[in-house]
């Protein structure tokens, strides 16, 4: 493939490595600020002759590259988070014009965490000695909080739980409503990224935890769902992509 990557911070960096080492070529380095960068802001012109792009960038850059992918007819494969409230949008703008594959998190170990985690909530629903929590870990450096991935985990408990249904990722100066679920976030550090659910009882205390060595398994993902993405149109969420790399198994992103 030739690959645009949007966003050459750390992750735009370990995508272009993969990309790689997987005998693809890059087209250009799109980022307003970061060293190496090719280009300071996507183009029409940029996007020609490309067959895909990879971003990594901000949310609120998202919705205007869209509208220059589906101008161009390049496919997208978008890692950033934040933007999801203006989906509706971005499927209007992409139809079936080029493929668009997006999710919280492209690396296929969280994604077996979340069956992990959904099958967890699922098994403790017969168990109501058991609540539920969670938190995150991440660098210093991560602008949003709480994660996406963070969020997506969230979604599955509430949706798995038959107790919790609602979820809350504030301070709580208070004690958690028996349908909230507390997802609590810290930032500092080099943490790439560390997520935890609990199910904990009077008696004993269960913890799964997804815990990223670096950034390879995201930007790794993030490619081979660009590779998964050749020849498709329309909008994808990871998840459609995860089913088929775990052999149909069941992904619940």
């Amino acid at each position: 493939m030739k690959a645009l990557i949007i966003g050459y911070g750390s992750m735009g960096r370990e995508v272009e490595r993969v990309l790689l080492d997987r005998g693809h070529s890059v087209a250009g380095k799109i980022d307003p600020a970061q060293p190496g960068a090719t280009a300071t802001a996507l183009t029409a012109e940029l996007a020609r002759g490309v067959d895909v792009a990879l971003e990594f960038s901000h949310a609120e850059a998202v919705l205007g590259n869209v509208r220059i992918y589906a101008e161009a007819g390049l496919s997208a494969v978008v890692g950033t988070t934040g933007w999801y409230g203006k989906l509706d949008e971005v499927k209007g703008i992409v139809g079936s014009r080029i493929g668009f594959l997006y999710g919280s998190n492209f690396a296929i170990g969280a994604h077996l965490f979340f069956a992990l985690a959904a099958a967890a909530t699922e098994l403790s629903n017969s168990c109501p000695e058991y609540d539920i929590l969670g938190w995150e870990v991440h660098h210093k450096r991560k602008k949003d909080s709480p994660s996406g991935t963070a969020l997506t985990i969230a979604k599955i408990i509430t949706g798995a739980s038959n107790r919790k249904k609602k979820v809350v990722t504030e301070r709580l100066d208070r004690a958690p409503a028996p349908d909230e679920l507390h997802f609590a976030s810290v930032r500092g550090g080099e943490v790439p990224g560390t997520h935890t659910v609990v199910l904990d009882s009077l008696f004993d205390s269960i913890e799964l935890t997804h815990r990223a060595r670096g950034r390879g398994g995201l930007a790794l993902g993030a490619v081979r769902g660009a590779e998964w993405l050749a020849g498709r149109r329309g909008v994808f969420d990871v998840s459609d992509f995860i089913r088929d790399i775990l052999g149909g198994g069941r992904s619940q992103a």
